[in-house]
Formats: structure tokens, C-alpha cells, sequence
């Protein structure tokens, strides 16, 4: 199989989609069919779609996953059991690579959990071991690191605080919740990851992704509210009654700790311009639709 060959379009390379199931990676699936490509999808578990080549395995055992060369490839996965993998794959035919990170590497990597700064060090880590494969193949990269994700009734941030709306009624913040959030849409990073993969521009760069609208968390959670067609009853609290109300809502943040009550009042902003300038990045404003039956 030539590169002659493929530039003039006899045979076309595969898309190889890693965290296939996962609510960002399931919508470059669906956009990448949409577009007219059979992409391959790897999962722990195997589905069954005539328009998808499903692959079932653990990027942790590359070595054990039959994968057929492909051109581009995009993981909503652990960067860093990415980074290994590549040294086991057939990279011969890769030539760009889009993953996935976040923006909290930039925001709470001073943490005052230590799970989390252990966490986001990694996560830096891998980035850094990623970007190092990837030249050391002559493969084009590009990392995003997004803002808060969400997918209604599907994400671990907003569709839990949705979920916690429905059971109490209510919602406490600690203090006025007047810092800055940027939420983004998983479709949003589909379109933006797919972008991204065909743009020269975004080789070898890393990139922000917020979402299309900064607003306060205050407002953010009533967004929530009106989502779901309840009125906004949120509620002011001092540190001491905030934490007395998340020890209630833990089971709903089984990941989350009590700093995230002094983050509220925190700017966590991020300039989505420069991916704007180099793929197009047009993310929609925070307007959640999620289902108010029952």
C-alpha cells in the first residue's frame, strides 16, 4: 500500500477511535460515520454496529489488541497508558494523534488534595511521554484540554448536580459562587477533535477548549434549574453548613472532596481563541436540555 495510493484516493486509511464508548468518544464515532468513514473503535466492552469496526480489549495490554494500521487517532483515554501503547502498535501508516487531557492541569495542580495534584501530575507526565513518541515516530500531535464536560444525563459534573437537584429541590454553594466557568459540550469536543486532526495548523500544539459562553457557577447551577424546568432555589451557605450539606451529597460525588466548595468562588478561564484561530473551535453556549418527565 503506497502513500501515492492513498493520496489519490484509492485506498483510505481508518480512523482508530480509543474510549469509543465514553461520552466524547462515542460522538467522534457518530461523526465520523456521518462523514462517510468505517471507523474502528476500541472499548473494554464489544458492540455491534454494521457501520463501525469494534475492537474489544485494554489499552493497558497493546499488545494483545488486534489493530490494524490507520491514519488518525483519537483517544479520550488515559494519555499515558497512550504513550506506552504506541510503542506496541503498528504505527507505520499514523500520522496524527488527538487526545484528550484537561484544563485542570493548569488550575488545580495546586491542589490542596494530594490524590489530585498525584493524579494531575500524571496526567502531565503522560502528555510529556505522549508528545516524545509521537516525534520520536514522526507523528503529528495535538492535545486539548478542556473546560467541564458535560452530556446531559451522562457526565460526572453537570448531570450530577442535576441529579442532586431532582432529589433535594435545592442546591447549597459555598459562599456566592461568583467564580467564572466555561462548561463545554462532548459533542462539541467531537467536532473540535475531528477538526483538529485535519488542520495543519493544530500539529505539535496543545489547546484549551472551553465552552462558548463564560458565566458564574452561580449561574451555571441555575442553568440546571431551569434545564429542568425547576425554580432556582440556590442557597448561599458559610463554609461550615456547605460541608455539612456535601457530606449528604457525597454518595451522588463518590470522586469529589470538599475543595470543590472553595473553587466556586474561583475563576477557572481559559482563552478558546487560538484553537478558534487554527481549527474553527465554535463551542455552543450553556444551555442544557435534560428531560423533566416523571
Amino acid at each position: 500500500m503506497t502513500s501515492a495510493r492513498r493520496r489519490n484516493g484509492l485506498v483510505r486509511m481508518k480512523s482508530l477511535v480509543i474510549g469509543a464508548t465514553g461520552i466524547v468518544g462515542s460522538h467522534i464515532v457518530q461523526h465520523l460515520v456521518a462523514a462517510g468513514e468505517r471507523p474502528t473503535a476500541l472499548s473494554r466492552t464489544r458492540h455491534h454496529n454494521a457501520q463501525i469496526d469494534w475492537i474489544e480489549g485494554d489499552l493497558g495490554a497493546p499488545d494483545a489488541l488486534p489493530i490494524a494500521a490507520c491514519e488518525t487517532l483519537y483517544c479520550t483515554a488515559d494519555v499515558g497508558l497512550l504513550a506506552e501503547a504506541l510503542r506496541h502498535l503498528d504505527c507505520s501508516a499514523l500520522k496524527r494523534v488527538v487526545v484528550f487531557t484537561s484544563t485542570s492541569i493548569v488550575t488545580k495542580m495546586d491542589s490542596e488534595i494530594a490524590a489530585e495534584r498525584e493524579h494531575l501530575r500524571r496526567l502531565v507526565d503522560g502528555e510529556q511521554r505522549l508528545i516524545a513518541v509521537c516525534e520520536q515516530h514522526s507523528i503529528g500531535w495535538t492535545i486539548l484540554r478542556p473546560t467541564i464536560i458535560y452530556a446531559e444525563g451522562r457526565d460526572g459534573n453537570v448531570s450530577r448536580l442535576a441529579r442532586l437537584i431532582q432529589k433535594f429541590g435545592f442546591l447549597p454553594l459555598m459562599g456566592s459562587g461568583v467564580g467564572l466557568r466555561q462548561p463545554v459540550h462532548a459533542e462539541d469536543l467531537a467536532v473540535g477533535a475531528i477538526q483538529a486532526a485535519a488542520s495543519a495548523a493544530a500539529v505539535n500544539k496543545t489547546y484549551a477548549l472551553p465552552g462558548g459562553e463564560t458565566i458564574t457557577y452561580r449561574e451555571m447551577v441555575g442553568r440546571i434549574f431551569d434545564a429542568l424546568g425547576k425554580r432556582r432555589r440556590i442557597i448561599s451557605a458559610p463554609p461550615i453548613v456547605w460541608r455539612a450539606a456535601f457530606a449528604l451529597a457525597k454518595p451522588f460525588f463518590p470522586n469529589a472532596n470538599a475543595a470543590m466548595g472553595s473553587r466556586m468562588s474561583m475563576d477557572m478561564v481559559f482563552d478558546g481563541a487560538p484553537a478558534a484561530g487554527d481549527f474553527g473551535w465554535s463551542p455552543r453556549g450553556f444551555r442544557p436540555k435534560f428531560s423533566t418527565s416523571g
